[in-house]
């Protein structure tokens, strides 16, 4: 049976499977498809990162700290051991699993009483909820939701000075960064400096950073912890509706077997499909015609989608669902959806138990259907899909 056959996967990225670990692009620049090498190289220290803007940042005066993304080497190192408390599962299950549990209860009952409502809204506002919590970000003025819409949209344009779509770009995202400042972020400055707590920004203040810098990291955050949460939850669900026999053991299954079956969809559907690394040394990666050496200075990118697929890790079937794998070398149950190595996501935990907060609870609605298909657009710079159109819709209601 051919992969068109053997494929459960919901977005079609549009290009075709190589069938090379390793190969180079038609820039020259390095190209990585099997988990082996593609481990190798989120894991290396001989590699910083590349790509997700990280051209602006590097103009950004030596004075000014970067955000965590976007550091390598010992900086990074410290600041992620410093912030790691913030993600520990005991922290995730004392502190978040409540929050979690009340904001889904609010948008089920949200739902029951329209009748319907957008999957992307109701996740998104979940995980809006939950990274606030994780940042700091409790003295907003209303409306946050909306501006964190306009920071991120569905369709973006490259801000710049040479086109006037260039300049509309760049006025509309400084304008963007101010609204979120002035009615979120120094907002939460102020209320941290009178009394510290224990989270993201008061740790950033401790550490004497300026409100921009804060800002900067906020919005980092926000983009890797509330925008792509949104797409998992909503991929999930897809996957849980279009599969009667998938659903029934979701609902059936316990919590960590949940958390498993949700990983495993996240496995075939990341919601980054691309990484990039820039080599500071000479790599080695494996290759299937042996070692190959990846010069100083080159870029590297990491196809995770291909990687996820990799048959002689995941085993048979690689692009099929199936929770409980016996993956080899020992990757996570999402094997490189949320990175690997410096760089690996520490939010992960947060991202999968909120996503199955919430699922569990809306199909624990016996009337809950989906109507209509989904719609999946495309952000080229990292590979990643935004989900839109799932519309939820409970058979009594309007």
């Amino acid at each position: 049976m051919g992969d068109e056959q053997e494929t459960a996967r919901k977005v079609d990225r549009g290009r075709e499977r190589s069938g090379c670990p390793v190969s180079r692009g038609p820039d020259g620049s390095w190209q990585v498809h099997g988990y082996a090498a593609a481990r190798e190289v989120l894991r290396s220290t001989e590699t910083v990162q590349a790509g997700l803007g990280i051209e602006t940042v590097e103009k950004l005066p030596p004075r000014v700290r970067r955000p965590v993304l976007y550091q390598d080497g010992p900086e990074h190192r410290e600041q992620r051991r410093q912030t790691a408390r913030f993600f520990t599962p005991r922290r995730v299950d004392e502190r978040y699993r409540e929050l979690m549990v009340r904001v889904a209860e609010e948008q089920v009952a949200a739902l029951q009483a329209a009748g319907t409502a957008q999957l992307s809204d109701l996740s998104f506002t979940m995980a809006i909820e939950v990274v606030s919590e994780i940042i700091g970000l409790r003295h907003s003025r209303p409306g946050l939701k909306g501006r964190l819409e306009r920071f991120f949209p569905e369709e973006f344009g490259r801000p710049g000075l040479t086109s006037v779509r260039g300049l509309y770009w760049l006025v509309r995202q400084n304008a963007n960064w101010l609204r979120i400042h002035l009615a979120d972020v120094r907002p939460a400055i102020r209320a941290h400096r009178r009394h510290g707590c224990d989270d993201l920004i008061s740790h950033l203040l401790s550490e004497g950073c300026s409100d921009a810098e804060i800002l900067g990291e906020c919005l980092t955050y926000a983009a890797a912890g509330m925008v792509t949460t949104r797409e998992f939850i909503c991929v999930a669900a897809w996957h849980l509706f279009g599969d009667e026999e998938l659903l029934g053991r979701y609902r059936a299954a316990d919590e960590p077997e949940r958390l498993t079956l949700l990983q495993e969809i996240l496995r075939l559907e990341p919601v980054v499909g691309r990484l990039a690394r820039r080599a500071t040394a000479p790599l080695r990666l494996p290759s299937a015609d042996g070692e190959i050496t990846v010069r100083a200075g080159d870029l590297v990118t990491v196809f995770v989608d291909e990687a996820n697929a990799d048959q002689e890790v995941v085993g048979p079937d690689p692009l099929v669902l199936r929770p409980g794998r016996a993956l080899a070398l020992g990757p996570r149950a999402a094997g490189l959806a949320f990175g690997d190595g410096p760089h690996r996501c520490p939010g992960a935990s947060v991202a999968v138990l909120e996503a199955d907060v919430l699922l569990s609870r809306l199909f624990a609605l016996d009337d809950l259907r989906m109507t209509g298909e989904p719609r999946v657009s495309f952000k080229d710079d990292i590979g990643g899909y935004e989900i839109r159109d799932l519309t939820v819709t409970l058979s009594g209601g309007r």
